[in-house]
């Protein structure tokens, strides 16, 4: 629910001239722009913004207008009216206006927006009086029948645009522009007709019932589906709420001295200093966002309207450098006059973002520092997902698969079952199917399945349609404008190049080149080692954090991917990850057999020789595998977790055994398998736990059965010894998991450390090594003083521990009722991927604070997938951690997110570090002025 504190109700609406773009909170993102444009003297058309005030008193009056809202728009249009030359519901010069959402945080096509309000027949008769140009007045009467027929009456917009499309189709032209006078009069009647069959009502003639009636339908958009989903997917707070932005129109449609278009001053998909857009002849801003017309790069502008272009790059210029920032900017020109209709920081790829916050710095436009904070860490990841693998692509080029070639407005590469519909791609994505959106072209009703979606391909549009910005800004793959491409959603298939494909087949696109094939074509996951941008940024990263930053690394191959990626140690070594493959699992499972039966008869020989046999060939495959991940970190840090889950897990499935036990004692021929069967399926049956996550595991394990950490120790200590043969440090650190009680953690200790000496004894070695122990459990954090006793290190097992604090299931919950509760604000995000601060953090604080008392020099560091979150590892900073571990491919992201936790916190103390400085506009909540 939206809060209404502190909210003047005497001042519902501000006009252009009076705000400025410190008041983002209050006029919104679109609104402080234009009155800052306004304010430096750029060509804006006059309007005024009415406040996210209203919009929060709106929603808490259940869906009414605030007392005293219509007199102030009433007064405001009249200011509008003297600005403009114009007069609102006059016939003989009648002002129009756009009715416009401009939420806090920028939400490309989340929202709604009504154009050419104040038209009827009467005024659009007026016009055409006035310009001489009847088809103008047509044209204009159509598009706001249209939108004001979809926004406010939610009559579908599809049908509006199937009138459209079919009156092209008889006159045999490919875009709206092209309809004569006698078309466009037969598609504003039939709108007419649509919406009095639809809704049996009519679009009011009154020209303030419409104004009231599109200011009520954007304030109802904050919370419409795609909206709400866009601002749940990019952690956007549902308190924001929308400005509404009434601006005189401009008219892009006028002739063809008129036009319409968005540029950034940066390309937004590379970074490359240019400026990068589109436009449209004779046309209105939503055919571009909508994308239902294929647009002309903005280069041939310079040729068509030199003087305009010169304008437009000039304000450009200065809107970059005035905000600092790379800008998104609309613009119409109306016979041969520039009006800059908005400006914003443009959404942008990672690649983008890094290389704009790399050569900004460069250029001295901004520091180091802001450089850091302009790229979110998560974007990071982007960087890292696949492309499609140049030689793969060579070879699907040859056989013939290349489908369609479009504009590459999205860099990446994804391969997935078609779907024709946003509801479709959802439905499929919830069965773990990889999907690709095919639309003719997207709009915002599409949001729910794009968010799905591996990529996106549409037949219309350009770079600066809603596909490809909300695409950029979801670091998804998108090709657009495929214009040879048929796609057919309500046939359920799509043909390029004399192929179809149906439902439910495979395409693979490539957003980085425009092109779309059919079938799989491999990836390859880009080198992001080097000199470039990334590097570049990473190392500053490097110099300002404090956090030390790991990974987690079960083998020597992934120990190289994650000190590639600029991993400083390896955080977590899950030995059991060891045991798996054929030969190593039977051996495992010799160990667990002979072990247990040891146990119940101490005195068997030849169960004891079985279990040494086992342990003995397991430990030259351990020993062999540590060999390699100390040669790779040569030196560095490397924490080894013993064996740590239930022993089940390794053993057959018992209720396939029992299947195959019932069907040898069926069959009766094969008595020494049935005998065998019969033994494993006795052990397993007392194996078998009601709850095995908590049962036998951890250092329950290593307590019940010492051999197999025994085991364990030896081979860390004759790999260490090899290794060190060879003339390379190495830094083991030993973790025994799941420890609740500090006599279980001094009990271990005392043991491996006896088998380490034994070793040394044994040959002479002298090994250093360090023995701690994973805090996953909530009576562990509560007695960390205790078990610090005997640990010298903990490293926090954010998965378990969240797992164990809410009594959740983590598997259980997600597919049961997590969602629920994320979706009715239960809980405001998934604790398993974000850190539950309240409840986990304040265990991990209080362990923190007692194993420090116990043992000032402790070293504090967590292995849980909160390691690579950059929001958790805000509070691991805050909370002095000394190190983060992550999945290697999520080493860059946490190397970014830990250096904004350490200018971020140095800012906060009043150091000269700089504020948070991601552009007034991007960071658009914290109301900072420019």
């Amino acid at each position: 629910m939206l809060s209404t504190e502190a909210v003047d109700r005497s001042r519902w609406v501000v006009s252009f001239g009076s705000g400025d773009c410190s008041q983002s909170e209050l006029l919104g993102g679109k609104g402080a722009g234009l009155a800052e444009m306004t304010s430096l003297g750029l060509p804006v058309p006059p309007g005024f913004t009415i406040t996210t005030d209203a919009c929060r008193a709106y929603v808490a009056n259940g869906g009414q207008l605030p007392e005293g809202l219509m007199p102030q728009v009433v007064a405001s249009i009249r200011d509008l009216e003297s600005s403009a030359g114009k007069c609102f519901a006059d016939p003989e010069n009648p002002l129009l206006v756009s009715v416009r959402s401009g939420a806090v945080v920028s939400m490309p096509g989340m929202m709604d927006t009504v154009l050419n309000l104040g038209i009827n027949a009467r005024v659009a008769e007026g016009i055409a009086r006035r310009t001489g140009n009847g088809r103008f007045a047509l044209d204009l009467h159509r598009r706001f029948l249209q939108m004001y027929g979809n926004v406010v009456l939610g009559v579908d917009g599809a049908r509006f645009e199937e009138i459209v499309q079919d009156q092209q189709r008889r006159a045999g032209v490919l875009c709206s522009a092209d309809l004569d006078c006698d078309r466009l009069g037969y598609v504003v009647t039939a709108f007419e007709e649509l919406i009095s069959e639809d809704t049996g009502r009519q679009v009011p003639n009154d020209p303030w019932v419409q104004l009231e009636c599109a200011i009520q339908a954007v304030f109802e958009s904050w919370n419409n589906r795609r909206a709400v989903e866009y601002r749940n997917f990019h952690g956007i707070s549902h308190d924001l709420a929308t400005a509404v932005n009434v601006v005189a129109m401009v008219y892009g449609n006028l002739d063809d001295q008129s036009c319409t278009g968005v540029c950034f001053t940066r390309d937004p998909a590379t970074g490359s200093r240019k400026i990068f857009g589109e436009y449209l002849t004779n046309a209105q801003g939503e055919d571009i966002v909508a994308g239902t017309s294929t647009p002309r790069d903005i280069s041939h502008l310079a040729a068509e309207m030199p003087e305009v272009y010169r304008e437009l790059s000039d304000i450009a210029g200065r809107l970059e450098g005035h905000y600092r920032e790379l800008q998104d900017i609309e613009f119409t020109v109306e016979q041969g006059k520039l009006y800059v209709l908005q400006t914003r920081a443009g959404q942008r790829s990672a690649k983008a973002a890094v290389t704009v916050a790399v050569n900004m710095a460069d250029e001295g436009l901004i520091t180091r520092d802001e450089a850091l904070l302009r790229v979110n860490a998560g974007q990071l990841d982007q960087l890292l997902l696949p492309t499609i693998d140049e030689s793969e692509r060579v070879k699907a080029r040859a056989e013939g698969r290349l489908i369609a070639q479009g504009l590459a407005a999205s860099p990446g590469g994804a391969t997935g079952i078609v779907a024709f519909d946003a509801d479709t791609a959802v439905d499929l994505s919830g069965q773990g199917i990889k999907v690709i959106l095919v639309r003719p072209e997207t709009s915002p009703e599409d949001v729910h399945g794009m968010l799905v979606a591996e990529g996106i391909v549409t037949s219309r549009g350009g770079t600066t349609s809603h596909a490809a910005v909300v695409a950029r800004g979801l670091g998804k793959p998108c090709v657009a404008g495929a214009e040879r491409l048929e796609v057919s959603p309500a046939r359920g298939y799509l043909r390029g190049r004399g192929i179809t494909v149906r439902d439910g087949e495979e395409i693979t696109v490539d957003g980085t080149t425009g092109e779309v094939f059919v079938g799989t074509v491999a990836s390859t996951t880009p080198d992001t080692s080097g000199e470039g941008d990334l590097s570049r940024l990473l190392q500053w990263a490097d110099e300002a954090r404090r956090l030390g930053v790991w990974a987690n690394a079960d083998n020597g191959k992934d120990a190289q991917i994650a000190l590639d990626m600029g991993a400083e140690g390896i955080g977590l070594c899950r030995t059991e990850h060891m045991f798996f493959g054929s030969t190593r699992l039977s051996l495992v499972r010799e160990m667990i057999l002979s072990a247990h039966g040891l146990s119940r008869n101490p005195d068997d020989p030849d169960m004891r020789g079985r279990l040494k046999e086992s342990l003995a060939r397991l430990e030259e495959f351990q020993t062999s595998d540590f060999v390699d991940i100390f040669n790779v970190m040569d030196g560095r840090p490397v924490v080894i977790r013993l064996l740590d889950p239930p022993l089940h897990e390794f053993m057959p499935d018992y209720d396939e055994l029992l299947e195959q036990v019932v069907e040898l004692r069926t069959r009766g021929t094969d008595l020494k398998s049935l005998a065998e069967k019969q033994s494993l399926l006795s052990v397993l049956d007392e194996l078998r736990e009601s709850n095995p996550m908590l049962g036998l595991r951890g250092c329950r394990l290593g307590l019940k059965f010492p051999e197999i950490y025994a085991m364990q120790v030896r081979a860390i200590a004759r790999a260490v010894s090899k290794v060190s043969a060879e003339g390379k440090k190495v830094q083991p650190e030993i973790m025994v998991p799941l420890v609740a009680h500090g006599r279980e953690m001094a009990r271990l200790r005392e043991a491996l450390e006896s088998t380490i000496k034994r070793y040394m004894d044994d040959t002479g070695a002298e090994i250093e090594y360090k023995i701690g122990a994973m805090i996953e459990l909530p009576r562990a954090a509560l007695t960390a003083n205790e078990i610090a006793e005997s640990a010298e290190f903990f490293s926090f097992g954010t998965n378990d521990l969240t797992q164990t604090v809410f009594g959740f299931s983590r598997d259980d919950a997600e597919a049961k009722f997590l969602k629920v509760y994320l979706e009715d604000e239960i809980l405001p995000e998934d604790p398993f991927k974000v850190l539950d601060r309240r409840g986990v953090g304040q265990l991990m604080r209080t362990a923190t604070m007692l194993g420090r008392h116990t043992r000032p020099d402790i070293t504090l560091g967590i292995c849980g997938e909160h390691g690579g979150d950059p929001s958790s590892i805000e509070f691991f900073h805050a909370e002095g951690l000394d190190y983060v571990s992550c999945s290697p491919y999520r080493v860059p992201a946490a190397r970014l997110a830990a250096a904004h936790a350490a200018i971020k916190a140095a800012s906060a103390s009043g150091s000269n570090a700089p504020a948070d400085s991601t552009s007034a506009q991007a960071r658009a909540t914290n109301g900072v002025a420019c």
